[in-house]
């Protein structure tokens, strides 16, 4: 995850020499913040950027608690970095926020206009979706290729050499991310309560979710889902019903398989429009991978399978699983945008 360098004379040398850089990752069930040295000289590998510090705080997606609650939680995140490097915000040259449920250029204005209040004159500053951070974290900065992100939510997004971006879903439960750990989950309870009204086939899922919830009957799970109907909450299921569909229960492997098509119809459907494949479909790209749902188990290993679904379409697809958290993806990408500001001011 990079070389953590907390301390009072790492993060002083840093400000010395100009400043420090800070790398966000808005997204649903956590917000990371990452902070580096404005003058660090480009890494060489993962274990070579020099994180100065590293803060952790709740979700900032504006479309799961709102936008107050989420400007409130990226202030209180890039605060708290801040204050673990030792220095404040007159010392931040460059912040680039990449935050998921910005999906709109007025989104983005927004909190650009927040964001300069914030800092005054003294930064740079970028907002970008969180896909474009958790490329940049498979790429170390170089925004090419492709990203799929299934975690709470999912969404995918590539950009071509030149500059051209596509995404595919990321909008959100209510409109049809069902490759998403909400959207597993979601499908996982429904599948209960179907059981339990005669309304579908029986399943291990109703013994595993009533033990893991600790609740005695799945008609308590109705009154468990609304009390608090959060998206990372309702996501954090998802490890019970790959649990299921390892032990052999059909409705959890057929809502898992359901999922992976879900996910690889995603990417291919970005890859296609931005022809990332090549004129013959068959080009070498890379498709970074990020979140909990593509992180790997035991048996059922939701990544293979995606991987095997684009590959059988496009045979060139390079998969990586990133050694930095998509922060520093962020911080790279500030990072980036700097250092050419100092090679054109410097005339070079």
């Amino acid at each position: 995850m990079g070389g953590y360098e907390n301390g009072e004379s790492t993060a002083a040398a840093a400000l010395a020499d100009g400043g420090v850089i800070l790398g966000v990752d808005g997204g649903t069930t956590n917000t990371v913040c990452v902070c580096l040295p404005a003058a660090m000289t480009p890494p060489e590998s993962p274990a070579t950027v020099p994180v100065l510090a590293r803060a952790v705080a709740g979700c900032s997606n504006r479309n799961s608690v709102g936008e107050n609650a989420a400007l409130e939680t990226l202030e209180q995140v890039m605060t708290q970095a801040l204050a673990l490097a030792n220095t404040d915000r007159s010392a931040v040259r460059a912040v680039c926020l990449a935050v998921s449920g910005v999906n709109h250029p007025s989104d983005q204005l927004r909190m650009l206009e927040w964001i300069r209040d914030l800092f005054l004159d003294n930064a740079k500053n970028y907002v970008e979706n969180d896909a474009v951070a958790a490329l940049a974290s498979g790429t170390m900065g170089k925004l090419h290729g492709c990203v799929l992100i299934a975690g709470t939510g999912c969404i995918a997004y590539g950009v071509t050499e030149d500059g051209k971006v596509a995404r595919a879903a990321g909008a959100g439960p209510v409109l049809g991310d069902w490759g998403s750990g909400y959207g597993i989950a979601a499908q996982a309870l429904t599948a209960v309560i179907k059981a339990y009204d005669g309304r579908g086939p029986q399943t291990r899922l109703t013994r595993d979710i009533l033990e893991k919830l600790d609740l005695s009957s799945p008609d308590e799970i109705i009154g468990w889902t609304y009390a608090d109907p959060s998206w990372a909450r309702i996501a954090a299921l998802v490890p019970v019903v790959v649990s299921s569909a390892e032990d052999g229960d059909e409705v959890a492997n057929k809502i898992l398989h359901d999922s992976v098509q879900e996910l690889a119809d995603t990417v291919i459907a970005v890859v296609q429009r931005l022809r990332l494949c090549g004129e013959d479909g068959k080009d070498m790209f890379p498709l970074v991978l990020v979140g909990g749902v593509l992180e790997g188990n035991k048996k059922w290993d939701i990544s293979g399978e995606v991987i095997k679904c684009i590959s059988k379409v496009f045979p060139g697809t390079d998969p990586i699983w990133p050694e930095v958290e998509p922060a520093i993806g962020a911080a790279l990408l500030a990072w980036s945008h700097h250092h050419k500001g100092l090679k054109l001011e410097n005339g070079s």
